[in-house]
């Protein structure tokens, strides 16, 4: 058991599992039970925490931040990804080894363990992660008139590093006051006629604190960069890094920057990094996949925050990716037009934090918005789009964005007011509409999907289909009687009334039509016809009569991965049944022209040029469900990723279904009118 004298500490979500060992507030814990215990670092909030442990003889534990934390910055609630849990020193402290510096001088790494560091250094760089990913990830433009491509080509960009005043990891690093200017002047001395960048903290240039180079870079006319922007984005405008102690050279390290430190932080002392400080107890050197081996791998814990499992720094990677691509892809002005009160309430958590709603009740208010100024962006329920809406948009120079259900929605129907899990979001139209191309359509068409996307879409498919997860995850279990030796085919139901009957089924309009169709393509099968869940609550148009013999078996109230279990084959004409049944290895027939129809999976009816490229299943899945849908979490409104979205259902469903209130009474209502 591990003690803590820190409320913030104890509060941290699921510090027992980063700890692996009960955590308890000191004061409330008997002094024989506990084994240590555990302070942030080595901050002054530390000094009582270290004082205790000496008092009772128990080991001190230092906790800090890991290398790769969070999207959004930890004082705004940001929630931890990795955590440092260090028995020995801490990593920024260089005047005493540390488990880091023990690990890196043992150097004991097998070579698949680098094969491993050097592809999630790759990651890294590929998804420009840094500590933490809240900030703009866009071209840099020197007020020389320079971007950060003309830089690069010119080879002459330098960048220095300042740091807060008073941060920790400088005077335990070796460093004081008089290293920054000493860092600054060599910058300038050592390349005549670059551009010298000095990034400085945001809070300095508001003046809320104080940092080490403002005054000094202002004074010798260098560049100061003080708004919040992705380290990788100053990166890219340089060829050499300069710094005291910041993370930021070891992430330039991996970006293949040449780094000066003018301190001694752990990546320093290992023939990597130009160093004008020395430590005796490094002076060894090591490679770039040895170091971040060691101190990405072994030293950091890495825990889904979501869902309190421990997880691999790979899977961090991943979900952090996926954030971030979120948060870019919303960050600025939305006009939200024509939502209910009921999806108001969750809209904003599918684009991100760096997006700012503002709700109109129809298009014709577009006019007024238009004064929120460029880039603005409009955003609709892809049913209620209109050709007017359209019009309007281009009457105010606006971006129409599309929104609906993902594909994997919820434990519940949206027919019962569930709230989802994931939404998709369109630029060009959406995913239904084959009338028009989509930004999957794009995806699938143009996009190289990448060994680790296909690599996740493998593992998702093999979870999706194990757990039996769906669009809505209702319904029972159980095993039909079926006839032997002959075909079992299901039919899915359709909402007859859904957009993507209207504008993904040129031909067949309704169920009955599909029917008829794949019974006299099919006479000796067995067929099984399944309603539509909306359809059987009674809110939605797309029932049958029941006299025609055009089916063997309904089945109305088993689950969907369930039933597909029992069939051959699955014969559609939208429905994303035929999707969830490609999943699963089953033969999939398209009377439609479906997402998943056109790349070379299915067995098609019909046939949409726009489609002329033959996917794999994976990339299929990767880029569908994957890339495309954005999934949030429930209790915290955060973006995750598809694999945290799919245990978020299955603990979901464990809790069972039950309508709500609410949705009974709208469907009451719904079905009264």
């Amino acid at each position: 058991m591990i003690g803590v004298l820190s409320r913030g500490i104890a509060r941290i979500p699921y510090i027992d599992v980063f700890l692996e060992a009960p955590c308890r507030v000191y004061w409330r814990t008997a002094r024989g039970e506990l084994t240590g215990i555990a302070g942030w670092g080595l901050k002054p909030t530390s000094v009582s925490a270290r004082r205790v442990a000496a008092r009772l003889g128990l080991p001190y534990i230092s906790l800090e931040d890991g290398f790769l934390r969070s999207l959004g910055l930890g004082v705004q609630g940001a929630l931890p990804h990795s955590l440092i849990v260090d028995r020995s020193g801490i990593y920024y402290n260089a005047t005493h080894p540390s488990e880091l510096e023990r690990i890196i001088a043992e150097a004991g790494f097998a070579a698949g363990e680098l094969e491993r560091a050097r592809r999630c250094i790759d990651l890294l760089c590929h998804y420009r992660l840094s500590k933490y990913n809240h900030a703009p990830d866009m071209p840099l433009a020197s007020p020389r008139g320079c971007h950060a491509s003309s830089l690069v080509r010119g080879s002459r960009g330098v960048l220095v590093v300042d740091q807060t005043w008073g941060d920790a990891s400088v005077a335990y690093g070796l460093a004081g006051e008089g290293k920054f200017q000493q860092m600054l002047d060599s910058a300038i001395a050592d390349n005549p006629g670059a551009e010298v960048l000095v990034k400085v903290h945001p809070d300095v240039i508001a003046g809320k604190k104080k940092g080490y180079l403002f005054d000094l870079a202002r004074e010798r006319n260098c560049t100061l960069i003080g708004k919040d922007i992705s380290p990788w984005a100053l990166l890219d405008a340089v060829d050499k890094v300069y710094v005291v102690t910041s993370q930021m050279g070891f992430e330039a390290l991996m970006a293949g920057k040449e780094v000066h430190c003018f301190g001694m932080p752990f990546y320093a002392g290992w023939g990597l990094t130009q160093d004008r400080v020395t430590c005796e107890r490094r002076g060894v050197e090591r490679s770039l996949e040895q170091v971040f081996a060691a101190a990405y791998l072994r030293y950091c814990r890495y825990i889904n925050p979501y869902t309190g499992d421990r997880c691999e720094l790979e899977d961090t990677i991943a979900l952090i990716a996926d954030q971030k691509r979120v948060l870019e892809r919303g960050r600025g002005d939305w006009q939200a037009v024509g939502f209910s009160r009921w999806k108001r309430g969750f809209i904003g958590r599918f684009l991100g934090q760096a997006a700012q709603m503002h709700y109109l009740s129809d298009a014709g208010e577009l006019t007024v918005a238009a004064a929120s100024g460029p880039g603005s962006r409009v955003l609709a329920w892809a049913s209620r789009v209109d050709d007017d809406m359209e019009r309007q948009c281009e009457s105010v120079d606006k971006a129409l964005w599309r929104i609906e259900d993902g594909f994997i929605r919820s434990v519940g129907l949206g027919a019962d007011l569930v709230d989802p899990l994931s939404l998709v979001l369109d630029s060009t139209g959406i995913y239904y509409d084959a009338t028009r191309a989509s930004d999957l359509e794009a995806l699938l068409n143009d996009v190289e999907i990448t060994p680790d996307l296909l690599e996740r879409a493998g593992r998702l498919r093999d979870r999706l289909v194990a757990l039996k997860l769906s669009k809505y995850n209702v319904g029972t279990t159980g095993r039909l009687s079926l006839p032997e030796g002959r075909r079992v085919l299901l039919i899915p139901g359709q909402v007859e009334t859904d957009a993507s009957i209207r504008k993904g089924s040129p031909e067949l309009k309704s169920n009955l039509e599909l029917l008829s169709a794949v019974r006299e393509a099919n006479p000796d099968a067995y067929i099984i016809y399944k309603p539509h869940p909306d359809v059987l609550t009674g809110g939605r148009v797309g029932g049958l009569a029941g006299e025609l013999p055009l089916f063997d078996l309904e089945v109305r109230d088993m689950s969907m991965p369930e039933l597909l279990e029992q069939v051959d084959e699955v014969h559609t004409l939208t429905s994303l049944t035929g999707f969830e049944a490609l999943l699963r290895g089953l033969k999939v027939v398209t009377y439609g022209l479906p997402f998943y129809a056109g790349w070379g999976l299915t067995e098609d009816r019909l046939h949409c040029a726009r489609r002329a490229r033959v996917r794999s299943l994976d990339e299929l899945v990767a880029a569908t469900l994957i890339l495309y849908p954005v999934y949030v979490d429930p209790e915290s409104g955060d973006p995750v990723n598809a694999e945290t979205a799919v245990e978020l259902l299955v603990r979901a469903r464990e809790k069972g279904y039950r309508r709500s209130l609410k949705g009974r009474l709208y469907n009451w209502i719904r079905r009264a009118s």
